[in-house]
């Protein structure tokens, strides 16, 4: 643990704000690993000074940086993809120690990271604008994207540097600086990631403070970013509370927001479906990061004839799921992120059998040498109705609801029938079935999978959900466009002046006419 800690330079104590200069003059907190609960180190988190100097120096590295022109800038991002490959197994480590996940995901997420700089890099020679036809004679109309200004992205602890990147890296080629709110749960993924951007930034000859860090709580930090009209997009992952809150502060002062929120993701199985990959994916998609996946499978909505197998197949892979260290590799299972953590799935659990639902197995917090720190527990598989109020809730951890159906459209109406819309799949091999679920008669959700699961989207396209989830999209397709602002532009090449929709102003020689 030590020799990574170092080689990504976290020290005993850590600055938790930077700027150009690393700085820390707020409060301290140290960072428990939720595995053993061994402290991994300290950070000092930003003052109101430190948050003062952030800002400062992030608008004036946006003001050099938006004149960089876009290959360039693509540039330092593709340098940044590559300092990430050459530390993922150091990064995908210190992932997995900061947060508990299993090493393989704690890898993929950089992974992710490298990912999509490569897109990036590509983007940056594609911020494509338009040519359009003018009503006018002798008149050119087109509309191009310019960098729009200093980007806050606020991430939650369950990707705590993929969700960065998503941001950063279009942001960055986009022309814009970022200003990084990670949670205060995962601090030191944070830093290390900041420290390689600051020495990409400085081997290209860009302002390291394109690349801006502030770790703090809501008060120091959040609340200033939601508030501070010279942040022009806030982007926020996390609660719907939270995001309500941010959205509210934002758009108050007319700012821009891209809101990644709650995830309360259904999978339906038809009779048609081929039982062995839905549970397969059931079984990733619930009990994967121990359930803290904004795209984790929490409903599973079946067909009453294939009903009685799927929960078989589901019970038997549930009692086999090896728990523990996640820096096993035989370990499929993880802790949760820390001991509230495990007490909000508990007191879920405890709503479900008030509501009348049944514990078909698991959900219990397990502790002693075996598994130390108190953050791990056996995932819950339980017999729900889509009426409970519960059922309605986005429970974060491994809480699956099982639940049944007769005709397809009532399963639509179960997957839609929740605040939440996020991501959604259902295993079928019938196409009417297949094409009506992506359809705009089917899933309401921002993410609607046929054959695969909910979890595990692709950087290639836009990601994000509908209603309680936000409406936010974030990485591929034509994101990028969100951190940039379009402009319009008229160019009249003639030595006449008409005027649009064939409007006259004025009278007699010298008036305006088309």
């Amino acid at each position: 643990m030590q020799t990574v800690l170092e080689k990504l330079g976290i020290a005993e104590e850590n600055p938790g704000a930077f700027c150009g200069e690393w700085r820390g003059g707020g409060a301290k907190i140290d960072k428990l690993s939720p595995i053993d609960g061994r402290k991994l180190a300290s950070v000092r988190t930003a003052s109101d000074e430190d948050y003062k100097a952030a800002i400062t120096r992030a608008h004036e590295a946006f003001l050099k940086w938006r004149l960089t022109p876009g290959p360039v800038r693509g540039e330092t991002v593709r340098r940044l993809g590559n300092a990430l490959r050459d530390l993922k197994h150091e990064l995908g480590q210190l992932v997995t120690l900061e947060t508990g996940k299993i090493i393989g995901e704690g890898e993929g997420e950089v992974q992710e990271m490298i990912d999509i700089c490569d897109l990036a890099v590509g983007q940056s020679r594609m911020l494509y604008g338009l040519t359009i036809q003018s009503e006018r004679p002798n008149h050119r109309l087109m509309e191009q994207w310019h960098p729009l200004g200093v980007v806050a992205v606020i991430t939650a602890f369950n990707f705590p540097v993929a969700v960065w990147s998503w941001n950063a890296a279009l942001a960055a080629v986009c022309g814009d600086a970022t200003v990084w709110k990670p949670s205060e749960k995962t601090p030191l993924t944070a830093i290390a990631v900041t420290k390689i951007a600051e020495r990409v930034c400085r081997d290209t000859g860009a302002d390291p403070a394109i690349f801006t860090l502030l770790i703090g709580d809501r008060k120091t930090v959040g609340q200033k970013l939601a508030d501070d009209r010279r942040i022009s997009l806030v982007s926020a992952t996390g609660s719907v509370g939270m995001g309500l809150n941010v959205a509210k502060a934002v758009h108050g002062r007319l700012g821009r927001t891209i809101m990644e929120l709650g995830g309360n993701n259904a999978l339906i199985v038809a009779p048609s479906a081929d039982l062995e990959m839905a549970t397969q994916s059931i079984f990733f998609g619930a009990v994967g990061t121990a359930g803290q996946r904004c795209t984790s499978t929490r409903r599973v909505i079946m067909h009453e004839s294939v009903a009685d197998k799927v929960r078989k197949k589901l019970l038997a892979a549930y009692k086999t799921v090896p728990i523990g260290n996640p820096l096993e590799k035989k370990t499929l299972m993880g802790p949760l992120i820390d001991k509230n953590a495990v007490d909000m799935v508990q007191h879920s659990i405890q709503r479900l059998k008030d509501e009348g639902g049944e514990v078909l197995y698991g959900g219990e917090r397990l502790d002693g040498e075996k598994y130390p720190g108190g953050c791990y527990m056996t995932p819950c598989l339980a017999n729900a109705k889509p009426a409970f109020e519960i059922v309605c809730h986005e429970t974060f951890g491994p809480l699956l609801y099982l639940m049944t159906y007769r005709d397809f459209d009532e399963a639509i109406a179960i997957n839609n029938g929740v605040p939440q819309g996020l991501t959604s799949a259902v295993f079928t091999n019938d196409m009417r079935e297949a094409e009506k679920f992506i359809s705009a008669a089917g899933s309401d959700c921002g993410i609607a999978n046929v054959n695969t699961g909910t979890s595990g989207a692709e950087i290639g396209g836009a990601f994000g959900g509908e209603k309680d989830t936000g409406g936010g999209r974030e990485s591929g397709s034509d994101s990028w466009k969100s951190y940039m602002r379009r402009q319009t532009n008229t160019i009249n090449f003639s030595t006449e002046l008409p005027l649009a929709q064939g409007i006259q102003f004025g009278a007699g020689e010298g008036s305006s006419t088309v």
